[in-house]
């Protein structure tokens, strides 16, 4: 099954950029509570795109490069796959624990790749292109792997083997695991179609494949043909087996039940457009733009909510109306989804949408930003700030642009509790990130106290964020507030590189002095999914629940029963002539 495995690795050859020397190192904590020198351009802006691109190192499987920038990482499950028969060694773990998730994983590099063909200046600028290309192929060079052949695709290898999960260092995580795949009998058309979607931005960005309407600078300078010619013949076959499989289309948990805990999909229709445009983009096909608008229609893609790795449905008409300006050629009207985008838009920020502004200036959606506040805020602002050159008004364009700053200012703290929610970028930064290998522990029953203090900063790590309420409470099993993940830092990615092209002030966190979140840090416990300790007078238990309704029937009962008493007597006193 897996005899065309190693044939996958032949293109890998291909030459990437040389890393500087020496490397760049995320800057001191207390390096980010002082201000710039200034100078364009911005220094601080570039440091923090430097450690956002940092973090990635920090996810890194398999035998690690010579180049390794972080000293207490280690290369782990250098044979993975192999019990099997094919090579998957390398890629990314996912989040705060040692699995490897295709879904996710294709919505980070397609974001990275989308962010950095808009906006690819401020990589270089920031002198992170070397970096960005060597992130991008960790992750690519690991998903061609995982697609050996036409119609196979590995879309998950868990945090476990088969006896149970594991917390603990990357020396000792359990081996062999099982690998979990879709294919032709067994299909999965989300991820089949979020993959090529991911191989598809990406081939764009290796072969320069900017828009050319002088409304986006240039793509990041690692151009590289023979790399962009292998990435789009794995997306089109990915699109292929996605649209065409035996099976026909089905979500891929339906075919892999496991894969349901972590990242079950809603639905396929929107990767499908997201892989057919990208793939537009990268052909010059209108018969596949076509294909795109015909998935908008069927699957009724037009319910804009958020934008993550589940649901790419906003993003769409953003990506609709880039190719539709940037080109007649494809049949579409820009006018049409230049509309549809700014309907969306201007019910973000007006409070109209399904998201709301929290009490200190957060945009949330109930359901979606539960159990992770910030990266919905986030996404949207890097599609606001994607669309604000197609805006059709010079209003729109300051009023987006505007919004998106106030939620990069929101995580780089500007928010009530005072804290940047990018780990050790300033003294305020949470201390306790949900990740196994950066908390030093191996009990995972004493996961807060073993050990008391994180053996090591996870630099650049985007954390979940804080509750509805504002409140961020830096606990280590608080996995909600304080996990990180490979989508996490990927909007940030895009608008960091956004702020290094046209930002001359510092971020918000080098105002914050030393000491200033722990003056306004909540007191009591959290109330999440995670932990439920704090819930008291937030949720009330059931037989507070229970008891609260039986008190409102009672109240409800006396409150009828004097009302008829009421009418009674009111009708007596009429009889009577007392009344009338």
């Amino acid at each position: 099954m897996w005899a065309t495995a190693l044939l996958s690795l032949l293109p890998l050859v291909s030459a990437q950029l040389a890393l500087p020397n020496p490397p760049f190192l995320p800057p001191s904590i207390s390096d980010g509570a002082q201000p710039s020198s200034g100078g364009f351009p911005n220094p601080k802006w570039s440091s923090l795109l430097g450690s956002l691109i940092y973090f990635y190192d920090e996810q890194r499987s398999g035998t690690l490069p010579s180049t390794n920038r972080v000293p207490w990482r280690n290369d782990s499950l250098i044979l993975e796959g192999r019990d099997q028969g094919i090579d998957l060694t390398g890629g990314f773990y996912d989040a705060g624990d040692f699995s490897k998730d295709t879904f996710p994983l294709s919505f980070a590099l397609m974001s990275m790749c989308w962010g950095a063909t808009d906006f690819g200046k401020g990589y270089d600028l920031a002198n992170q292109t070397a970096y960005l290309d060597d992130t991008l192929r960790w992750g690519l060079d690991w998903l061609i792997k995982a697609h050996p052949n036409d119609s196979t695709l590995v879309v998950m290898i868990p945090n476990a083997d088969k006896d149970g999960s594991y917390w603990g260092g990357d020396r000792s995580i359990p081996s062999p695991r099982p690998l979990y795949i879709i294919n032709d009998q067994n299909p999965g058309t989300d991820a089949a179609a979020g993959t090529a979607a991911a191989f598809a931005a990406c081939s764009n960005l290796y072969a320069g494949r900017g828009f050319s309407n002088n409304s986006y600078s240039p793509p990041a300078s690692l151009k590289n043909d023979s790399y962009a010619d292998t990435l789009l013949t794995h997306a089109q076959q990915l699109y292929k087996f996605a649209v065409n499989a035996t099976n026909g289309r089905k979500t891929y948990q339906t075919s892999v039940p496991k894969v349901a805990a972590a990242y079950a999909s809603s639905g396929y229709g929107d990767e499908l457009a997201m892989a057919a445009l990208f793939l537009a983009q990268a052909t010059g096909s209108q018969e596949t733009y076509q294909e795109a608008e015909s998935y908008w229609t069927k699957y009724n893609l037009q319910d804009l909510r958020v934008f993550n790795w589940d649901s790419k449905n906003a993003g769409l008409p953003v990506l609709f109306a880039q190719l539709n300006q940037a080109s007649s050629s494809f049949g579409g009207n820009f006018s049409v989804w230049q509309k549809r985008a700014e309907d969306y838009f201007d019910d973000i920020l007006s409070n109209k949408g399904a998201g709301r502004l929290t009490d200190d200036g957060l945009l949330f959606y109930d359901g979606d930003s539960d159990d992770a506040t910030l990266n919905p805020a986030l996404n949207a602002a890097m599609l606001l700030e994607r669309y604000v050159p197609m805006t059709s008004t010079a209003e729109k364009k300051v009023s987006y642009h505007n919004f998106a700053n106030s939620q990069v200012d929101y995580v780089l703290g500007k928010n009530s509790m005072s804290m940047p929610y990018i780990v050790g970028i300033n003294p305020n930064s949470p201390k306790n990130p949900h990740s196994a290998m950066a908390s030093g522990g191996t009990d995972i029953g004493a996961i807060d106290t073993d050990p008391a203090e994180e053996a090591y900063v996870l630099a650049g790590a985007v954390v979940g964020g804080p509750d509805k309420r504002g409140r961020f409470f830096d606990i280590r099993s608080d996995w909600p507030q304080t996990e990180i993940a490979l989508d996490y830092n990927a909007p940030m990615l895009t608008l960091a590189a956004i702020h290094v092209m046209g930002d001359s002030k510092d971020p918000f966190y080098t105002s914050l002095a030393a000491g200033a979140y722990d003056k306004v840090k909540p007191k009591g416990r959290p109330c999440d999914s995670a932990i439920t300790d704090g819930c008291v007078g937030g949720r009330l238990s059931k037989k507070a629940t229970l008891a609260m309704a039986i008190t409102i029937t009672v109240i409800g009962l006396i409150v009828i029963g004097l009302s008829a008493w009421y009418i009674i007597l009111l009708m007596k006193s009429r009889r009577m002539g007392k009344i009338g």
